[in-house]
């Protein structure tokens, strides 16, 4: 046996993660204390420029420049974790909720109730998703919070769909057969036996819709729907700097490279989770 496969067997013996999922969980971690505590990491203000600094290039005082106002972009990134985590936490929180429950109500009803809720998903899963995140948000009004709705509200079908399919799994199993057959009552035999076994794989799937929600609320930034300047948000960072990529690169990559690293440890953590279940 060669040595190079030791270190490889030992990992395998103590069940160690893959070093791809640990960095996944490093970079969700590292964006999430951005978003509790900036101040810890960032010293400079997001919001007042400096007179004199205007697309300064990456340098040691300003770690990734500075925009067209003098404003620290690091410290724009890092201040913008927190609008852009919190939509994508109220996006994620408004499609599971109302995903699961009507996923839940089809699932365990069937028949016409069933047919009606699967019609509507499939509705909603024909139209383009950011079709109806724009209509959902005309109808809401412009900002942050109805940008995270609307992007939640598409993402009901999904959960409603992925949440039906465990029910049907679920209802099928004996203990389950054996709760009703003992004279447990539907909606408890519903919520101690079914809704938690079934939620395993929602919440797999709840780990990439956070992923997705921060790309789709970047977008709906980027396109001006969602918070209005001079607030730090990554998709509106993203359409300030596109001014100026030939003078300052660094102005739309610096947040577009962290919307794609916290997208990709989203989907890692997601496929883990799903693989963990089988």
């Amino acid at each position: 046996m060669s040595g190079a496969a030791l270190p490889l067997r030992a990992a395998r013996a103590l069940r160690l993660p893959p070093l791809g999922l640990v960095l996944a969980w490093a970079m969700v971690a590292l964006v999430m204390a951005w978003a509790i505590a900036p101040g810890l990491f960032a010293w400079q203000s997001p919001l007042q420029g400096i007179s004199g600094s205007q697309l300064a290039e990456p340098s040691a005082q300003h770690w990734l420049g500075t925009d067209g106002l003098g404003r620290d972009m690091y410290a724009r990134v890092v201040y913008g974790a927190r609008e852009s985590l919190l939509g994508a936490f109220l996006a994620v929180t408004v499609g599971l909720t109302l995903g699961t429950l009507l996923g839940l109500i089809a699932g365990a009803r069937g028949g016409l109730v069933d047919a009606a809720v699967m019609r509507l998903v499939d509705t909603l899963l024909a139209i383009p998703s950011l079709l109806l995140s724009l209509s959902v948000i005309i109808l809401l009004g412009f900002g942050s919070i109805n940008a995270a709705i609307a992007v939640g509200f598409v993402s009901v079908a999904h959960f409603a769909r992925l949440s039906r399919t465990e029910v049907l799994r679920v209802r099928r199993a004996e203990y389950v057969e054996a709760a009703f057959g003992s004279g447990g009552r539907f909606l408890a035999v519903l919520w101690r036996h079914v809704l938690p076994n079934a939620l395993t794989s929602v919440l797999a799937l709840a780990a990439l819709q956070f992923g997705s929600a921060i790309l789709a609320l970047a977008t709906l930034g980027f396109l001006g729907y969602g918070a209005p300047p001079p607030t730090p948000e990554w998709g509106l960072l993203i359409a300030e700097g596109r001014d100026f990529l030939a003078s300052a690169w660094w102005l739309t990559c610096a947040p577009g490279v962290v919307v794609v690293l916290v997208v990709l440890s989203a989907e890692r953590i997601s496929r883990s989770l799903g693989a963990r279940r089988t």
